[in-house]
């Protein structure tokens, strides 16, 4: 398990452990994927977590809340006739867990669709009448302040609103894009009020709003079970806590890629553009730079692996089009694009590493004039760590770069930007407190037996003494908390920015749960990949024993 702020856990003891937690009522069954997922989730969860929730009413409760506003965040859908039907089962997914049941999971996903295709009967038919826009209407858009429909009469007239303000939004888009184009907006907003109703504009509009809907509509009808599965199984997670989560294989492969900036593809960015996927931009140095024939504004078509049939992506999602796209370093993927100018070209592309650049520390110098002090900066967006490769990457390593380089610069004073870092690695953030005092404990961590731990900087020297700034804000957390926090109270930084970080105050660690699969279920193999099971295992307290939990670092 990697021991994140996010070390391989499963030991044999764990495994031992899961064996007796694993419920007896699949005992003898042909079990399914979903069964297996659920079952090694529950009980890594129990064996690991730090304060595990009791297989009850209130892990029941809680699960179910946290599934339905998942599953309609925006009280767009259900109605409150549907959640009286759904109250049932309330109390009662503990007991499916047990059983390995699915019954709330697949009426639930039944009752979506209906309300999901009810609503697009609704905006067609709404969307087919101009609108005029005269009389006064109230849309409250804040869905934690607005109740669920009351039933489908309610539900069509709230979409109703909720189409009429889309096209509104469109049509006074369509307008400004009229105005003189060097005006400021204000200007603009004025001009445009004072001009009459525009019907070819408002027809222009609610056609956009169609297609876009209708896109919606038809992205949401096509989820796969699996991803709703994986949608399911984080509510169950979250009910522990809000940062323990299930990675479903393709979350992994990110966390992956956003932990050690590299990636095995053709180094593009995509993007949806309407029904096709768009080249945003050619990662320079990557292999479609290289082979130089892939640029941005292409529209890729189809995707194929080598010389087999291509695979027709119009319409696709781009994250199920970066599944094709991607692959192993060395293989064969040849895209049909549709180049700016209209022609259509097949280009092959042999995969390569990929190196993400953007993911790294990053130095510079800010010069404050002739005769001001020279100051160095460093940007660090993420405590990443390459945790399967040994001669990998990581942040605290390539921290200590940088300040190599600035002082060889002769820098007076260093900047260290965390805003918005979220954190990553805790060694990482214990080996990089280091880095700025010369010994002594960094952070406390206490297990779930309540036993406390000192991690302590494991390198004596000191690779920068001089002034120096810690930038946060309220996106900063984490081991960025962890770090800043250190700083703070050997008092060797001035902590600057938002009033105070984020407010993260626990430890989690990756569980592979197709390791425990293998131990578990050794007659399921077809099952892989099942992904991981990020779960808070420890809580981290500040040196003078104060916790970041909600109130977070605050600035001095």
């Amino acid at each position: 398990m990697k021991r994140l702020a996010v070390r391989l856990l499963p030991t044999t003891l764990g495994i031992v452990l899961i064996l007796l937690l694993l419920t007896t009522t699949l005992a003898g069954q042909e079990i399914s994927k979903e069964q297996a997922l659920t079952q090694l989730i529950m009980s890594s969860l129990n064996t690991w977590h730090y304060s595990p929730l009791k297989q009850g009413d209130q892990l029941s409760e809680k699960t179910f809340t946290l599934y339905l506003k998942n599953l309609d965040y925006n009280k767009r859908f259900f109605t409150e006739t549907d959640l009286e039907e759904l109250e049932q089962y309330k109390f009662k997914l503990d007991d499916e867990i047990s059983y390995g049941s699915n019954e709330f999971f697949n009426v639930s996903g039944d009752l979506l669709k209906k309300r999901i295709l009810e609503v697009k009967t609704y905006t067609e038919e709404i969307l087919t009448n101009p609108f005029t826009f005269v009389e006064d209407e109230y849309l409250e858009v804040d869905a934690e302040k607005r109740a669920y429909p009351k039933d489908s009469q309610e539900l069509k007239d709230l979409w109703r609103k909720i189409v009429k303000y889309q096209t509104l939004g469109v049509y006074m888009d369509l307008l400004l894009e009229q105005g003189e184009q060097d005006a400021e907006l204000g200007k603009k907003f004025t001009a445009i009020m004072q001009k009459p109703f525009q019907p070819q504009l408002e027809s222009k509009a609610r056609e956009k709003v169609s297609k876009d809907l209708k896109r919606t509509f038809e992205r949401m009808l096509q989820e796969k079970t699996e991803d709703r599965f994986s949608r399911y199984i984080n509510a169950l997670t979250s009910s522990f806590d809000p940062h323990t989560n299930y990675f479903p294989p393709k979350v992994k492969e990110d966390f992956d890629i956003e932990m050690t900036g590299m990636l095995e593809g053709i180094g593009a960015t995509l993007q949806e553009d309407g029904d096709y996927i768009k080249v945003v931009s050619i990662v320079p140095g990557g292999p479609s730079w290289r082979q130089g024939q892939l640029k941005a504004g292409d529209l890729i078509l189809k995707v194929a692996q080598r010389d087999e049939e291509p695979v027709d992506v119009t319409n696709m999602p781009v994250d199920e089009a970066v599944k094709l796209i991607r692959g192993k370093k060395g293989t064969e993927v040849r895209l049909t694009v549709k180049k700016p100018e209209g022609q259509i070209e097949v280009i092959s592309i042999i995969r390569d590493v990929v190196i993400i650049e953007e993911t790294y520390a990053k130095s510079l110098i800010i010069n404050t004039g002739k005769t001001g002090k020279k100051m160095g900066y460093i940007s660090l967006p993420s405590f990443y760590h390459d945790f399967d490769n040994a001669k990998g990457r990581t942040s605290s390593e390539d921290v200590r770069i940088e300040l190599e380089k600035l002082k060889k610069e002769k820098v007076e004073g260093v900047i260290l930007d965390l805003r918005n870092n979220g954190g990553g690695a805790l060694d990482d953030a214990v080996k990089m407190a280091g880095l700025f005092i010369k010994s002594g404990p960094i952070v406390q961590v206490k297990n779930k037996q309540g036993r406390i731990k000192a991690l302590n900087d494991p390198d004596s020297s000191v690779v920068y003494s001089g002034p120096l700034v810690v930038m946060i804000n309220s996106l900063s957390a984490s081991a960025s908390e962890i770090l800043a926090a250190a700083l703070q109270d050997y008092g060797r930084a001035v902590i600057v920015g938002s009033p105070s970080s984020f407010g993260k105050g626990s430890v989690q660690e990756m569980v592979d749960l197709d390791f425990l699969l293998d131990y578990l279920y050794p007659r399921s193999p077809g099952y892989k990949p099942l992904g991981s099971l990020k779960l808070t295992v420890e809580k981290f307290y500040r040196i003078n024993g104060d916790s970041t939990q909600y109130k977070g670092v605050l600035s001095d």
